[in-house]
């Protein structure tokens, strides 16, 4: 019967390095599970054929090993795909390690497939999968660090699989939802202005042309169509250069740290911007808090991480503010109470979830309302946008139809029959 030398990690954290012999790797992984050990790694001894031959290892290449460094090409966008997968082979009754090592043989998509071996190199030798991630911060985060770390400690890793797993994929979709209410605006914004372009670029200089062989004095709103017309011809070179210029040094101006506390202070002052900038930072606060809390990280250590999670950083220097007077013992309803970013009915509902102990109960459905406020002030904003886009579109072609129009009546009567 085949003999399997195995690492793994018993219910006190100790690491147990034996052997033991099953029919199959499938019954190794089992009679390994029922023990509550938590396989780090399992390698078939294979028998010399000599009578009285010791069993050894087989020592093979391993194809799942990545030159070091090869993580750093993986991005954020493989971690919830990641974390989907391993939490179906983990329900199912596997380790982590054992999880990981299959993902990595198994995946069809060559990246995850990769990213998954990466993972399963350092798996191997010993390290826990919390450490692991620690090591790729490019694909995962702070909070999903600290999560599995508290799930490895407590044994819960399926649970906390399932809650990060439902977590994000609750923030992909409201991504998800803000690019597809965004697409209608930014097209119709994009086809009106093609068609004024046209008219002024192409369309204006031969009706001009055809108007002054006619002779006759041009009314205003033609010539200012036309006058408008020419400035942009003669001078558009230039401008738009300039333009994309000065597009691109505020991008990169915004990319600093300065320009970033600048320009994110602007946005928290402006009318219409601000309250879709504040909600978005405290559906993020509320969300991660709600989901570290649940999963047994302590408070302070929740509070800690989740400000981090703030994109907007005068709203996270306000949360921060916060976080250190909860820290000294003030709640945090009231903590909350002095950034002047939440509203008071949402504070009454924290002050009554931290009273019954049911706070992160109560961050759930407050981030559930802020994500439905959120989406239907989006759905408002976008339909205002496009509205206004198309005014403005067809009252300036009626503007050029009324300018052509008049000038083509002012020549006919100048002529005298």
């Amino acid at each position: 019967m085949p003999r399997f030398a195995y690492s793994a990690r018993d219910s006190t954290g100790r690491t147990v390095n034996d052997e033991v012999t099953a029919p199959s790797r499938k019954d190794a992984l089992r009679l390994l599970t029922t023990r509550g050990l938590q396989l780090l790694q399992l390698d078939e001894l294979a028998t010399n054929s000599r009578p009285g031959a010791t069993a050894t290892a087989v020592k093979k290449t391993n194809p799942l090993t990545l030159a070091p460094g090869k993580e750093a090409t993986y991005s954020r966008a493989y971690f919830l795909p990641f974390l989907q997968a391993l939490a179906e082979l983990t329900t199912s009754g596997l380790s982590a390690g054992e999880a990981v090592r299959l993902l990595a043989l198994r995946l069809k998509d060559r990246n995850l497939r990769g990213l998954s071996a990466a993972v399963w190199e350092r798996l191997s030798e010993g390290q826990p999968l919390s450490k692991v991630m620690e090591q790729m911060p490019k694909v995962f985060d702070r909070q999903t660090i600290s999560l599995v770390h508290a799930a490895e400690a407590t044994g819960s890793l399926n649970e906390v699989l399932q809650r990060l797993i439902t977590h994000h994929t609750e923030a992909r979709a409201l991504r998800q939802k803000l690019i597809n209410a965004l697409i209608y605006p930014v097209f119709v914004c994009i086809v009106a202005f093609g068609v004024i372009l046209f008219f002024v670029l192409f369309l204006m200089p031969r009706l001009k042309t055809l108007l002054t062989s006619l002779g006759g004095k041009l009314p205003f709103a033609t010539q200012l169509l036309v006058t408008s017309s020419e400035l942009l011809l003669r001078y558009g070179i230039v401008l738009l250069p300039l333009a994309v210029f000065g597009v691109l040094l505020l991008w990169r101006w915004r990319h600093t740290d300065s320009g970033r506390t600048t320009t994110d202070a602007w946005f928290v002052q402006l009318p219409g911007i601000r309250r879709i900038v504040i909600d978005s930072a405290l559906l993020n606060f509320s969300q991660t808090l709600a989901v570290l809390l649940q999963n047994g990280i302590n408070p302070a250590e929740a509070l800690r991480l989740t400000e981090r999670t703030v994109g907007n950083r005068t709203v996270q220097t306000a949360l921060r503010t916060a976080t250190d007077r909860v820290l000294e013992g003030e709640t945090l309803s009231i903590a909350l109470s002095r950034t002047g970013y939440m509203p008071d009915l949402v504070l009454d509902r924290l002050a009554v979830g931290e009273s019954t102990g049911q706070l992160a109960p109560c961050l759930r459905d407050i981030a559930r309302n802020y994500a439905e406020i959120q989406t239907r002030r989006l759905q408002g904003l976008t339909t205002v946008i496009s509205s206004s886009v198309l005014l403005m579109a067809f009252s300036f072609v009626g503007f050029i139809a009324y300018a052509i129009v008049s000038a083509v009546l002012a020549v006919s009567a100048s002529f005298k029959f």
